[in-house]
């Protein structure tokens, strides 16, 4: 996934339904990308977030492939192919993004160090 752009089957990936409080990191590099304040239930079988941990964590580039135009999300350390980020869904969040990230991508830190 992270170096082929793969990306895995909706509903089965670790972190899809989770709450934990904590980091996601990229599986990749160790560097944080999201944070679980961030994270919402879009039901659409990823883990999504409305916004990187840091507006220079990632960094998105046209993706045309498959007959379809997306845009990648990469980790901007080592260029680790993440996912994808859609705009103007309707979501109720703050940014009306939903970065839709493969669970094989990330790493949780938990909050409480577990």
């Amino acid at each position: 996934m992270l170096r082929q752009a793969g990306t895995e089957r909706p509903h089965v990936g670790e972190y899809t339904n989770t709450e934990t409080e904590g980091v996601y990191t990229c599986r990749g590099c160790g560097a944080e990308l999201f944070r679980s304040t961030e994270k919402f239930e879009s039901h659409c079988g990823w883990p999504s977030f409305f916004d990187p941990a840091d507006s220079d964590a990632v960094i998105l580039r046209p993706d045309n492939s498959l007959g379809m135009r997306r845009v990648e999300v990469v980790c901007s350390n080592c260029h680790s192919h993440l996912g994808h980020v859609f705009e103007g869904e309707g979501y109720p969040t703050p940014t009306d993004k939903r970065y839709c990230i493969n669970s094989i991508s990330l790493r949780l830190q938990s909050a409480d160090g577990s």
